[in-house]
């Protein structure tokens, strides 16, 4: 017979109790969480909640990963920051394939169940908002848009004030001696990142001697696929609003398609695009 092992003082292990799977993901609350509007039911309500729901899961991962990843940097640790930013483009691509459920909606099924949403609109996301300060998109009005929730305004307020993960790769940058430039450094994280001319300079040493910068190049690379994704997200979006309700107004009051096509022209990682135009020329 084997040697049995003790267990140590103190230490007690229930083997009679057996957590399901039910238990530790607690489907009786997510199960739950799904609570139709309209009077009398509309079939289609269903796929418009959960589809919403679990958008809002994986943003809630997403801002796990891109909080973790800026951590990472802000301690030198490129690897399990690129290794953060490889999770982050995988959501992205589920969230973008998740279109396609929503647009089998029908215009006249959506029309059906509108009325139901009352004022309630995707734009009051505040993880898709956390999504965009970290990644630097910051925009002091956002935070006014959740007013109705103090917890939640009072934590994007913070978040605000934080620096972005790119401002964390700058200054990741300039801890091991890249030349960016210090007003770039001493920036007014509140704001969204303009496109400074002297980082340019500094990416375009980087892409002309890939091996020479291969962690920062790789980098570099990982957050344009990070702001590709998040630009093809945005366009399906676009066109599953637009082929849903036209040009209708949104129900939280944004112009609907005209608010989402002006999004498309906005820019995390700007340098990282213009340094384009410098390679090979």
């Amino acid at each position: 017979m084997g040697e049995q092992r003790e267990i140590e003082p103190g230490i007690e292990k229930d083997f009679t109790h057996q957590m399901s799977y039910g238990d530790y993901l607690r489907l009786d609350l997510l199960l739950a969480a799904q609570q139709p509007q309209s009077d009398p039911p509309q079939h289609d309500e269903l796929l418009f909640i959960v589809q919403h729901q679990t958008s809002e899961l994986w943003l809630k991962l997403m801002v796990h990963e891109l909080r973790s990843a800026r951590e990472e940097l802000s301690h030198d640790r490129l690897s399990p920051a690129l290794k953060r930013l490889a999770r982050v483009k995988h959501i992205q691509r589920v969230l973008t394939d998740q279109w396609s459920v929503l647009a089998t909606l029908t215009p006249s099924e959506y029309a059906e169940i509108r009325p139901f949403l009352a004022t309630s609109s995707g734009f009051q996301s505040s993880q898709y908002r956390e999504v965009e300060f970290l990644l630097g998109n910051k925009d002091g009005d956002m935070v006014r848009v959740f007013k109705h929730d103090p917890a939640v305004q009072a934590a994007l307020a913070r978040l605000l004030t934080e620096p972005s993960l790119y401002d964390e790769f700058l200054a990741y940058l300039a801890r091991r001696g890249y030349a960016v430039p210090a007003d770039v450094l001493a920036r007014d994280v509140t704001r969204s990142h303009p496109s400074s001319p002297g980082l340019v300079e500094v990416f375009a040493r980087v892409y002309a001697a890939p091996a020479e910068h291969w962690g920062v190049y790789e980098a570099c690379e990982e957050l344009v696929d990070v702001e590709d994704n998040f630009q093809q997200w945005r366009f399906r979006h676009l066109q599953v609003v637009q082929r849903t309700i036209g040009h209708k107004m949104g129900t939280g009051g944004s112009t609907g398609v005209g608010f989402l096509r002006r999004a498309l022209d906005l820019t995390f990682f700007p340098e990282l695009f213009d340094v384009r135009t410098r390679i090979g020329g």
